[in-house]
């Protein structure tokens, strides 16, 4: 169901808004979407999540770079909280999305210069990162997804390391969003 008109919305066929001042997501149906898809729209209330999928092949992190995050776990989202005015780093836990303090000089030196960090959108758009022995990953991606992942590993999380069935999801769900993201073209710049 709209969270906006009350129109009926398949399951999986709609879109989301971002209620910017309470930080939470919104049902919508296409024509209610529309009408907050640009910044501002509505007095910026809300924001339509874009659907895009991006990845910079040519940025990488080193384990000193991700160590600087200071995040204990192998995954982590950022955005932009335009209310605040800052920037927002979050993980999954099996208490659910766990926020972590960012220093702004880490964020710049560690994520800022990329080139998707300079096409993140505020409040709607996160760079989301996950850390394997062999390398880290960074995609730009719609927030509600990463909102799924949390929720996601929240149910399925058993005992100290999250078990075989959460670490199989977060396989799934890393090699969806490899597969929908495109590369960023060289020298594209917001």
């Amino acid at each position: 169901m709209c969270e906006l008109c009350g129109t009926a919305v398949p399951e999986d066929g709609h879109r989301h808004l971002v209620e910017t001042e309470r930080r939470s997501l919104v049902c919508a149906c296409t024509p209610c979407a529309l009408l907050f898809d640009r910044s501002g729209s509505g007095g910026g209330r809300y924001r339509t999540v874009p659907d895009r999928y991006l990845t910079d092949p040519g940025h990488h992190l080193d384990d000193g770079a991700w160590d600087r995050l200071r995040i204990p776990v192998g995954v982590a989202f950022f955005f932009r909280n335009a209310a605040l005015d800052r920037l927002v780093a979050l993980y999954p836990s099996p208490a659910g999305a766990t926020e972590s303090e960012l220093d702004p000089d880490t964020w710049q030196s560690v994520l800022g210069t990329g080139r998707l960090a300079a096409l993140l959108e505020p409040d709607v758009e996160a760079l989301l990162l996950r850390r394997t022995p062999d390398r880290t990953d960074c995609f730009l991606v719609p927030i509600d997804i990463c909102y799924e992942l949390v929720g996601r590993m929240r149910l399925l999380w058993q005992g100290f390391d999250g078990g075989a069935e959460a670490r199989a999801a977060l396989n799934t769900f890393f090699e969806t969003v490899e597969r929908r993201a495109t590369p960023v073209p060289e020298g594209q710049r917001p």
